[in-house]
């Protein structure tokens, strides 16, 4: 496994967040984090980024012990995290977005990677222009290529189609299998689009109250189990 959590507890201040969460992510993999609002799916990916302020179990990447590691550490080994809300510096012109990603980059090249400029034409193009003046799937295209410029072995995507457009969520679902199916990406994506999240995924958990509560092949995803867990 790429990716693997074992008996994660998570907490905010005092209050255990995630709790007693196991999960692994094989190299190369998909893995969709299914839940209504608020169970505990942001945290999960913070917690991968280690930005609660506390967690317990072992959460390892590529084998090695991470439970204990930095932030930035964590980006260094290969981790790539592209946020709810996407988190782009409005004021920052394009190419400064993208450059702030390369200082998380083992080789220490800041150097915008061919590969973003390759995957988002209209920001190759505008790569001058301020990243706040851009469309919100513009923005999202921002906040994938600054990932990538870190150079990551695992991408966590946290709610990449809200607020986007019907016929852009099409563009970036593209984008997002590309780097998956031809860039050979490891993903681990939180999604309420359930279409989405079947056509991306290998494989799926479902949370609840910060509890994992169901799981397994994406095939496994049906409407039975759709409606048990995730129709409000």
């Amino acid at each position: 496994m790429l990716l693997e959590l074992e008996g994660v507890t998570s907490y905010y201040g005092k209050t255990p967040i995630l709790q007693n969460v196991s999960l692994g992510v094989a190299h190369g993999h998909c893995m969709a984090v299914l839940g209504r609002n608020g169970v505990g799916k942001t945290t999960l990916m913070r917690t991968i980024m280690g930005l609660t302020t506390q967690m317990t179990g072992a959460l390892r990447i590529a084998g090695e012990d991470a439970s204990d590691m930095p932030t930035h550490r964590r980006s260094e080994i290969g981790i790539g995290y592209i946020p709810q809300g996407r988190g782009i510096l409005p004021k920052f012109s394009v190419r400064e977005n993208i450059l702030l990603g390369t200082f998380a980059r083992n080789d220490k090249r800041r150097k915008i990677p061919d590969m973003c400029l390759d995957l988002f034409p209209y920001l190759a193009e505008n790569l001058d222009k301020r990243a706040g003046q851009l469309s919100g799937g513009q923005q999202q295209q921002l906040a994938i290529s600054r990932a990538l410029a870190t150079d990551p072995k695992i991408l966590l995507l946290d709610e990449p189609t809200e607020g986007i457009q019907p016929n852009i969520v099409q563009e970036l679902e593209a984008t997002i299998m590309r780097l998956n199916t031809e860039v050979g990406l490891t993903l681990v994506l939180t999604e309420q689009h359930i279409k989405v999240a079947r056509e991306l995924s290998h494989e799926f958990v479902i949370m609840d109250n910060g509890l994992i509560v169901e799981g397994g092949p994406i095939d496994a995803l049906t409407d039975e189990v759709v409606d048990k867990y995730l129709t409000i």
